[in-house]
């Protein structure tokens, strides 16, 4: 058993967790941004377009369910836009909604670093651990 899989059988709890971190954060910020511009502090009484923002991460949920890789890497990118929309109402608006956008910006940020971290466990014989294997065989 070459020395790449023997630590990715180490690793495999740590892996599974991440994903299930993904996933619960994923769903969180989901069921948070409909509950945020709907009831909690929408910018007009009664909702506006903004409750549509989490139509893009719904897109997510069967991947990351599943913990494809690939998901985890787009899905990463996707969450620094709602990091940063986070920013941007957290310094903007007052009130209530100040408080949601600072709790977006955790669900966001936990989201992003359990996608990057998984995606990057999950990586199967990348091009450095073939050339490190190569070398130690001569």
């Amino acid at each position: 058993m070459t020395g790449f899989y023997r630590n990715i059988f180490r690793m495999i709890p740590t892996v599974r967790m991440l994903n299930l971190t993904a996933a619960a954060s994923l769903v969180a910020l989901i069921f948070f941004s409909l509950a945020w511009e709907l009831w909690l502090a929408p910018l007009r009484p009664g909702g506006s377009m903004l409750a549509l923002k989490p139509l893009p991460l719904m897109a997510a949920v069967f991947g990351i369910l599943r913990g494809r890789r690939y998901t985890h890497q787009w899905t990463s990118m996707l969450a620094l836009a709602y990091v940063a929309e986070g920013i941007v109402r957290a310094m903007s608006d007052r009130g209530p909604s100040q408080q949601l956008a600072a709790a977006e910006i955790v669900l966001a940020s936990v989201l992003f670093f359990s996608c990057v971290f998984y995606a990057r466990l999950t990586t199967g014989g990348s091009r450095r651990g073939r050339r490190a294997s190569m070398r130690s065989k001569t």
